[in-house]
């Protein structure tokens, strides 16, 4: 199997259109410009990149980027082996050599001086320097740089710097509409439709109270676990709990207001 053919995705992932998303991130990959995506934990942005790399027919490297990340694990480093050292590419390095869509998963969870060195792939140079190995990269032309990040959890130590925002496109993505949602529940999980609203109208009730005791609402992620439970048996007041419920808060009164809400949905 070649670089190439073991990064695509060979089964369409399920992703629930809900305005020009498709069309805008098509005409962004044919121009090859850099991509940014930014909205709330679990709405689908990385769904929706793995929907649009799977209809392109195009290789997909997903990074999940997280605060010990350095830049030689994005770019490659040497390595010790039997036979002396031996040059190791990372995976942005990997997806600009065969022309791969490269996914960085929540960038603001990297160090800023690690995200820096993608700068020179999202301008007209379109190269990556390895320095280390003494190559200049010129990015395979199929390659584009996509990133995400949630914009809730944006603080003074961890937000995308001005010089970076400024090199990339972006698509603002939400929760979906509770119509739209309750199709997604039911399409992903098999739930009825009577069910899938319910889980929709607990979401919402949660999503009100963001800013006012939580940090963040519901996700359609989680709402697909509580369907899940359910599917296994699993009684609606007890999945809820479990799934939407008390991985969001610790704050006693907050649970006991959406325990409530869940009785009264499923009394």
């Amino acid at each position: 199997m070649s670089d190439t053919e073991q990064y695509l995705i060979k089964e369409e992932p399920f992703y629930q259109v809900q305005s020009d998303e498709v069309e805008l991130y098509t005409a962004a990959y044919s121009a090859r410009l850099p991509v940014m995506v930014k909205g709330p934990t679990g709405c689908g942005k990385s769904r929706f990149i793995e929907h649009m790399a799977w209809k392109l027919n195009k290789p997909l490297i997903t990074v999940a980027c997280n605060e010990d990340m350095t830049a030689s694990d994005l770019v490659g480093r040497y390595l010790l082996d039997a036979n002396g050292t031996r040059w190791l590419d990372g995976p942005l390095t990997v997806a600009a050599r065969i022309g791969a869509i490269c996914y960085l998963d929540e960038v603001v969870e990297a160090r800023q001086d690690t995200t820096v060195v993608i700068h020179p792939l999202t301008d007209h140079r379109r190269v990556l320097p390895l320095d280390k190995k003494g190559e200049l990269l010129e990015a395979h032309p199929d390659f584009q740089l996509v990133i995400s990040y949630n914009p809730g959890y944006q603080s003074l130590m961890k937000d995308l710097k001005q010089s970076t925002k400024q090199r990339f496109t972006a698509f603002e993505f939400d929760y979906p509409t509770p119509e739209i949602e309750s199709n997604i529940l039911q399409k992903e999980t098999g739930i009825n439709a009577d069910l899938a609203d319910k889980l929709v109208k607990i979401a919402g009730t949660a999503r009100n109270l963001k800013g006012h005791g939580l940090d963040e609402g519901i996700s359609t992620r989680l709402l697909t676990y509580a369907a899940a439970l359910m599917d296994n048996g699993i009684s609606p007041q007890a999945a809820c709990k479990m799934a939407l419920v008390r991985p969001i808060t610790d704050d006693a009164d907050i649970r006991d207001t959406l325990d409530h809400a869940i009785n009264t949905m499923f009394a």
